[in-house]
Parts: C-alpha cells; sequence; structure tokens
C-alpha cells in the first residue's frame, strides 16, 4: 500500500449533484444589460430620474439641510445680536483716544486683533466677558446704559 493516502474504505457517491445557478440581485437587475432585456421582452420598467443627476453635488446634503434650516428659522430667531453702533463707536474713540492700534487693545485685553477688529466693525456677537475686559483697559463704559448718555446725578 503506498503511503501518504487515506487509509480506511472508499467510496464512490452516485448521488446526482445539482448546480443551480445564484439568485439575481438588485444590482443585476439595474444592469443596462437587464433593462434592455426587460425592454425587449415588453416587461414593466420603472425609471426614476435621481435628484441632481448628472452635476457633482451631493442630493442628500441639500435634501435632508433645506427642511432642517426652514425648522430651525421657524422655532429659533433668525439671528444673534450684533454688537450696537454706540458700542463699537464707544471702543474705537476710546482707543484712539488712548493712542492704540487695534492690535495693541488687543494685546491689553488678553484677545486676538481680529477680535477688536469684529467689535469694532460691528460683526461680532457681544460677550460680557470681552467688553469687562474692554472697559477696564479703555476706562469707559460699554454695558449696560447707552453709551454717551448723561451718568444719573450722583454715579460716576
Amino acid at each position: 500500500m503506498p503511503t501518504g493516502r487515506m487509509s480506511g474504505n472508499i467510496t464512490q457517491d452516485w448521488e446526482p449533484v445539482v448546480l443551480r445557478r445564484a439568485k439575481t440581485k438588485a444590482a443585476d437587475l439595474k444592469s443596462a444589460k437587464a433593462v434592455n432585456q426587460a425592454l425587449r421582452t415588453g416587461a414593466p420598467v420603472e425609471t426614476v430620474r435621481k435628484a441632481a443627476a448628472g452635476t457633482n453635488k451631493k442630493a442628500s446634503a441639500a435634501a435632508v439641510a433645506a427642511p432642517a434650516r426652514k425648522l430651525d428659522e421657524m422655532t429659533e430667531p433668525a439671528g444673534l445680536e450684533r454688537v450696537g453702533g454706540d458700542v463699537r463707536a464707544a471702543i474705537q474713540k476710546a482707543r484712539v483716544a488712548k493712542g492704540w492700534s487695534q492690535a495693541e487693545l488687543a494685546k491689553r485685553v488678553n484677545e486676538r486683533a481680529q477680535v477688536v477688529q469684529e467689535y469694532e466693525s460691528g460683526k461680532a456677537v457681544p460677550v460680557q466677558a470681552v467688553l469687562a475686559k474692554m472697559e477696564r483697559a479703555l476706562e469707559v463704559k460699554l454695558r449696560g446704559k447707552a453709551v454717551g448718555a448723561p451718568a444719573p446725578a450722583g454715579t460716576k
């Protein structure tokens, strides 16, 4: 007996083996070949035009973002309050009176120069902590009452 082979009784299996094709997948049904075959045989073919087809845009992001934005606009205020004109003018006036540049004021209040620029241009959303630091550095009142309004009697 040769070595390296399995020992034992070896028998033949005469049961028939049936090989079947795998079921068609959804991707196979969408191929051009399958669609053309269905059209030739007269089978119903459903065509759906995709949103933003042929463009370089994502349809899902645009479709989801628009309703979310509308919902936010309906439930929340349209925008945040910006620095008022009187506060902008007071900051700029006090800074120029001290002879400081925007960068110098930013350094003294420990903020970036861009923050000071946004406050003076009115683009910034007022933060009380930043306004307090500017009040201390510039020695001018920026919060509370209107800037330039006369102080009530008996107060500084």
